[in-house]
């Protein structure tokens, strides 16, 4: 195995990471529990997420810094920092570098989320997205062999990064659906709770009142109802 191989795999075990964390980071978002669901067990999965996370910065730094040691990619320290004058790929290389740099933000600014206050933290939070949609904007294009050979979207590599990606995409639609079902729970409580309140008779003649709104204003005001039915006689001459 080489060392441009031995990048390769660091690169993909980054990306497999990174999916991982995502995942952890919308499961703790949906307010999911370990305890009461899979696997049934106290885990603070808010540390794991954040474990998993400094796993997947390490192997993303580790993914370029080994190409140093390659004697055909030619790759310099400057290189590795700032790619845009790489000996190969520039551009795809600073969308790899970006992300990193993104990574290791989103990091930080967790570590001091306390001090920051949830609002600013959460704010700062969401360039975890930015971080995905450039790790696998660089996964999908690069050439991992450096070679400049065409790059097939059917090889094993691509293959995992496409299926990584996949997979962030359905969590994240689930997501989603999972908090808009969560903002109309409210109103339906609050309807559903009207209703208890009361008795059967008094919800038989509500909804009564809701079909016949004539009616409703005929229990507050009997004077209309009299007056509409039996109009007031016309005075008699004497």
């Amino acid at each position: 195995m080489t060392a441009i191989d031995l990048s390769g795999d660091a690169g993909l075990l980054a990306l497999a990471l990174l999916t991982a964390n995502i995942l952890l980071g919308l499961l703790i978002a949906a307010r999911y529990s370990p305890w009461k669901y899979w696997p049934h067990q106290r885990l603070n999965i808010f540390r794991v997420h954040n474990q998993v996370g400094l796993a997947a910065l390490c192997a993303s730094a580790a993914h370029p810094m080994i190409l140093l040691f390659s004697r055909t990619a030619k790759f310099r320290w400057f290189d590795v920092v700032l790619p845009a004058w790489a000996p190969s790929q520039p551009a795809i290389n600073l969308l790899g570098a970006a992300a990193l740099y993104a990574a290791a933000f989103v990091l930080v600014t967790s570590h001091y989320r306390l001090e920051l206050g949830r609002r600013t933290w959460k704010s700062l939070h969401f360039t975890t997205y930015a971080v995905a949609a450039l790790a696998f904007l660089h996964g999908l294009f690069t050439d991992s062999h450096l070679n400049g050979v065409r790059l097939d979207p059917l090889d094993g590599e691509k293959l995992f990064v496409e299926g990584c990606l996949l997979l962030v995409l359905a969590a994240t639609l689930m997501r989603i659906r999972h908090e808009l079902r969560q903002r109309a729970k409210p109103a339906e409580t609050a309807g559903s709770r009207g209703w208890r309140g009361l008795t059967g008779r008094q919800a038989i003649i509500s909804a009564g009142d809701r079909a016949c709104p004539n009616r409703a204003a005929e229990s507050a005001d009997p004077r209309a109802g009299s007056q509409e039915h039996h109009p007031t006689a016309a005075p008699v001459d004497s």
